[in-house]
């Protein structure tokens, strides 16, 4: 599996680490098994041993170990690897101090689905954040006049931006269904498009806030954009670059900012259309591997 995906990861470095760390942590203990015969008690007890240690190290172990057993499981090799079980049966990682907390990746797909089997604005706003990669404020003060269905363009104003700098999101066919399911929602007296039950009023970021605690997700909303951005990095062929720019982040090197005339709008496309993709997807790890 590493040969065949590794020439469309990002560079040679990534895919060596890809794959230290399974022999560092994974190999010793099913390593010698049979990609069928390893079960989701092995790999909760070898990641039981650096969860808490080392917990980042485990978080991608834990990523690595899925796309392996899901590649075998689309190969025929065995049947599909239940990892949420093992998830369920670690205990609870430390908060992490002057960070979001974010949903790992590889959880995101069965959060949305579950977060979709209810209709709310609330709940549509959330899901846009997610599939924009957008912030909350960006979100929540979204107007109809900056959606374009025609084009799947929704250009945020300057004054919306934290770069004070106007941001386009190229919608993907998740995203777009979005905004038109909010049209349901849509009423006389206000431009927003997911307006509160306060007449022309926004809704507050405690409303999304308030459905992750509802759904008993340990996350922030904001944590959504580090879980695209991991995802895009541990899983994607697509360029740091883009990735930023899709998170509507200032170019830190003046120099260069003074210079670059493109916000890879195309690109953040195809981005964020395999973003949705893997979002939606029932085995996501048949998109994970994205490229550019």
């Amino acid at each position: 599996m590493h040969e065949e995906h590794k020439r469309g990861w990002r560079n040679g470095k990534h895919g060596a680490q890809w794959l230290s760390t399974l022999k560092t942590y994974a190999f010793p203990t099913i390593g010698p098994l049979r990609v069928d015969a390893v079960t989701t008690g092995h790999v909760r007890d070898l990641l039981a041993d650096i969860w808490l240690t080392k917990p980042e190290t485990a978080r991608r172990v834990r990523q690595r170990i899925g796309t392996v057993m899901d590649y075998a499981h689309g190969k025929g090799w065995r049947e599909p690897f239940v990892m949420s079980a093992v998830n369920k049966a670690l205990p609870k990682q430390p908060r992490k101090s002057g960070r979001f907390e974010a949903l790992p990746y590889a959880d995101v797909p069965p959060f949305l689905a579950k977060l979709r089997e209810r209709v709310s604005v609330g709940r549509l706003a959330l899901e846009a954040l997610i599939l924009t990669a957008a912030r909350s404020g960006e979100v929540r003060l979204a107007r109809w006049s900056e959606i374009d269905m025609d084009k799947a363009t929704w250009t945020v104003p300057a004054e919306r931006m934290k770069a004070g700098k106007t941001h386009i999101v190229p919608l993907s066919e998740a995203a777009l269904s979005v905004f038109k399911r909010a049209t349901e929602f849509r009423t006389g007296g206000t431009d927003l498009v997911f307006p509160s039950a306060k007449r022309g009023r926004p809704l507050s970021d405690m409303t999304l806030l308030k459905i992750l605690r509802d759904m008993k997700v340990d996350a922030t909303v904001h944590g959504f954009r580090s879980s695209f951005r991991d995802w895009c990095a541990e899983e994607t062929s697509f360029s740091g670059e883009v990735a930023e720019a899709a998170l509507a982040h200032a170019i830190p090197n003046k120099v260069e900012a003074a210079y670059r005339r493109t916000n890879f709008l195309e690109k953040r496309r195809k981005l964020m259309d395999s973003w949705a993709a893997f979002c939606s997807a029932s085995n996501a790890t048949v998109v994970r591997l994205a490229s550019a």
